[in-house]
């Protein structure tokens, strides 16, 4: 059993406090995807689970043993890095060989678990040559099985395909998945990427500014963000807020009851045309992107601006005056104060997902 557990993990330097009270249980065989802006103390986490980066305060613990005094190559763990960290002078067999050699494990032993390795990733030509003669998405792969070969109860993978093209990025998602349902070893992943996140992870923690914001699956955390920072993070484009000026509160009466202090939120796909929602708002065109596939319409209501997301192909006017809505189950009430999320337009009770 390889479960990882964060008990008020802490990490300071000097004053700046970059990773703040941390506490996640990673259950054995997850696939936990750590999420945030740059500088959100993500993978300054990784590394003190790695053992590369001085604890300031807390524990981390695998399979239950604390892993606070044990030196790296004790903790069980093999780490990819974001630029592959492969040696230049050395051949793909040697670099994935390297950490066994190390061991002094027998020369069959070795060989035998590079070559498996290699098999399971694709990668078996490419033995012989050194890294400058290989892709990215090639290197990516050797970075992997240089991992693989150790036989780790945890794998830690630090932005691993953010040096990779858009499409290249696609591919090695799903050989991420792959290689996680093959060997169902727990792995921590961290990236910035919203897409890699929810493509990847079975839950995703969100972190800013050194503390988690919410723990949950893909699902719970893009359609019940725990809080403001998650709602506006999350999505491309993320979500539209609307403050309670008086233009909003005329169209739709019940607004009249909300605190002062709130604000409404609500996804650029779940705004339509027409008066079939609860809120209706009349609206100017302000401009358009189009992508494709779907079209992103900027509207100007009152001194507010929000984002409409159409799929159809349909495309108005600028400057065309429209007439909007969004129906009130699909509306997110947050406070002004603490940021937290209320729970929905059309309901009274709090139905967030647990935040951090």
């Amino acid at each position: 059993m390889a479960a990882v557990t964060l008990d008020k993990l802490t990490k300071r330097f000097g004053s700046t406090v970059a990773v703040d009270n941390l506490s996640l249980a990673i259950a054995d065989g997850e696939l936990l995807v750590l999420l945030g802006p740059s500088g959100c103390g993500k993978s300054t986490t990784l590394r003190m689970i790695a053992g590369l980066e001085e604890i300031s305060s807390g524990t981390i613990s695998i399979a239950g043993q604390t892993i606070n005094q044990l030196a790296p190559r004790d903790r069980d763990i093999a780490m990819v890095f974001q630029n592959y960290a492969l040696y230049p002078h050395m051949t793909v067999e040697k670099n994935m060989a390297f950490p066994l050699r190390m061991r002094r494990l027998p020369r069959s032993q070795v060989e035998q678990r590079v070559q498996q390795a290699a098999e399971t990733l694709g990668i078996t030509r490419l033995l012989d040559r050194t890294p400058s003669e290989l892709s990215g998405g090639e290197q990516q792969r050797v970075a992997l099985g240089r991992a693989m070969v150790r036989d780790p109860a945890v794998f830690l993978l630090d932005e691993p395909l953010s040096n990779l093209d858009m499409q290249l990025r696609s591919v090695m998602r799903q050989e991420i998945l792959g290689l996680h349902k093959r060997l169902q070893v727990t792995m921590i992943h961290v990236t910035h990427d919203q897409v890699e996140a929810m493509t990847l992870g079975d839950r995703i923690a969100i972190m800013h500014e050194g503390r988690l914001q919410q723990l949950g699956t893909a699902n719970e955390v893009y359609n019940q963000p725990g809080n403001r920072f998650v709602a506006g993070f999350l999505g491309n484009p993320p979500m539209n807020f609307l403050s309670l000026d008086s233009q909003v509160c005329a169209q739709l009466p019940r607004l009249n009851n909300l605190p002062a202090d709130t604000e409404l939120g609500f996804r650029p796909e779940h705004v339509e045309r027409g008066e079939a929602g609860e809120l209706q708002l009349p609206c100017q065109v302000v401009s358009i992107q189009q992508l494709g596939a779907e079209n992103l319409v900027t509207l100007r209501s009152g001194d507010q601006q929000f984002i409409m997301r159409t799929s159809d192909g349909w495309l108005p006017a600028l400057e065309s005056p429209l007439v909007v809505s969004i129906t009130a189950s699909r509306i997110h009430r947050f406070s002004t104060v603490t940021g937290n999320r209320l729970g929905m337009l059309d309901k009274d009770s709090n139905d967030s997902s647990d935040s951090g």
